[in-house]
C-alpha cells in the first residue's frame, strides 16, 4: 500500500493516466471522468479543477481564484487544499 499523497500549496496536480475534465451535455455539467467513476462538479469545484494544468502549484491557483472571485486568500485556501485532498485520496488527483 502506498503512502498517502499530501496536498500542499507548492504540490503540483495533475490528473492521472485515464482521468479528465469533461462537460456532460446530458445533464449539461461538468465531470471528472475515471475509470469506472464520474464526480460530478458544481460550480465551485469546477472553478479549482479547470486551474489544474500539471504546471502551476496549488499556491498559484489559490492566488489566482482569490483575485478572480474577490475572496479572502485564507478562505481560498481552505476550500481548495481540502477539495484537492479528497480527490487526491479517492485516486482522481496526482502530485
Amino acid at each position: 500500500m502506498s503512502a498517502r499523497a499530501i496536498i500542499t500549496e507548492t504540490s503540483v496536480p495533475r490528473f492521472p493516466r485515464g482521468v479528465r475534465l469533461k462537460h456532460d451535455e446530458v445533464r449539461s455539467q461538468w465531470v471528472i471522468l475515471a475509470p469506472e467513476r464520474m464526480f460530478a462538479l458544481d460550480d465551485i469545484a469546477h472553478a479549482i479543477i479547470q486551474e489544474i494544468d500539471a504546471n502551476r502549484a496549488v499556491a498559484d491557483i489559490i492566488d489566482d481564484l482569490a483575485e478572480k472571485f474577490k475572496a479572502p486568500r485564507d478562505q481560498i485556501r481552505n476550500d481548495v487544499l481540502s477539495m484537492l485532498q479528497d480527490f487526491a485520496d479517492k485516486g482522481v488527483l496526482d502530485i
